[in-house]
């Protein structure tokens, strides 16, 4: 008798779990969607006015992240005509989603060329076959590897060691992304990264939640990036077994969480959209890091909803959220440029 794999569980579109392990991320959702989810070829030569390349930066690991430069003609003689570098983690719950994907490319590659900055984004381990800390522990990696080009010791990388400035490094992330830049600065701030300097943190839409369902959560409409369901059923395979949503990598802000007022971070936008179902205690974070007395300034985006920015779809064919898309950009480069 042939054996039939059952399955075990699943995320609606996204994600299947099967009896034996096997975890299948092929994209079952509407299939005019499907092209955000499909990787982009590195291309070295200037598309658009940015080149990519992929780069692994630990061997041991397979670690790897992949780089966005944008066209500009700097002096290398001049510090001050270096480009910041913006480290950029990726969302989709800590399950799904790869740095390569297009709609990935097609943001992060425009935010390089208006900044202008050189974009690294992570190609972080995925649950549930690496449950969390796993994501964090890339994050961090990836910025110790930015650190030891800084050191310059053993660590080249020809484009971050000739056009990038390592006295400004900035997070930044998407949803469950986002969570990684809160975990990934707190880290930063209890080792030395001289001669780097960690300049700011960018979360965008976090996935800060808690075991007890927000109003926004009860009451706000549900997005193509969003619903309670996923939320629910990527947090239960990604945090560590037994574990709650009020565990510190999804409820910083918590009672579980090590106290704000006691972490190193650097300054922060928080990036928050009107209509996201998270929001309320997206909002709950930022209370508690002003009242921690953190360096923490707020962006909001007024009718839209969660990842919006992302939905290539809605910015083409949507004007307010092309227009609220471009506000985000703009919000986010003045914060950069400001640090």
């Amino acid at each position: 008798m042939v054996y039939q794999k059952k399955l075990v569980d699943e995320v609606s579109g996204w994600l299947k779990i099967f009896d034996d392990g096997l975890v299948d991320r092929t994209w079952t959702g509407p299939p005019e969607v499907k092209f955000m989810t499909e990787s982009v070829p590195p291309h070295e030569e200037f598309i658009d006015g940015v080149a990519v390349r992929d780069v692994t930066v630990d061997e041991k690991s397979g670690l790897s992240v992949r780089i966005y430069l944008p066209q500009h003609e700097p002096d290398n003689t001049d510090i001050n005509n270096k480009l910041p570098i913006i480290v950029h983690f990726h969302g989709g719950g800590f399950c799904i989603s790869q740095a390569d994907w297009y709609m990935y490319y097609y943001i992060y590659s425009r935010l390089a060329r208006s900044a202008p900055a050189i974009v690294v984004s992570v190609y972080l381990r995925l649950a549930p076959e690496h449950r969390l800390p796993a994501a964090i522990d890339d994050g961090f990696s990836a910025l110790m590897w930015l650190r030891a080009l800084a050191q310059g010791h053993d660590s080249y990388e020809r484009w971050l060691n000739n056009y990038g400035d390592f006295n400004r490094v900035f997070l930044i992330g998407d949803s469950s992304g986002a969570n990684l830049v809160h975990h990934v600065a707190a880290r930063a701030g209890q080792v030395g990264l001289s001669p780097m300097r960690l300049a700011g943190g960018i979360p965008v839409h976090p996935g800060f939640v808690r075991s007890e369902r927000s109003k926004s959560e009860m009451e706000q409409p549900e997005s193509p990036f969003l619903t309670l369901d996923m939320v629910d059923r990527f947090l239960k395979l990604a945090l560590p077994k037994g574990s709650t949503k009020d565990h510190p990598f999804t409820c910083p802000m918590g009672h579980a969480a090590p106290p704000l007022d006691g972490l190193n971070l650097p300054p922060f936008l928080l990036c928050v959209a009107e209509t996201d179902l998270i929001r309320d205690t997206e909002m709950e974070y930022y209370e508690a890091m002003k009242k921690a007395n953190k360096d923490v300034e707020l962006l909001i985006n007024p009718g839209v909803g969660h990842s919006f920015y992302l939905n290539k779809i809605a910015v083409d064919m949507d004007p307010h959220t092309a227009a609220q898309t471009t506000s985000l950009m703009e919000g986010i480069i003045e914060f950069i440029k400001k640090h």
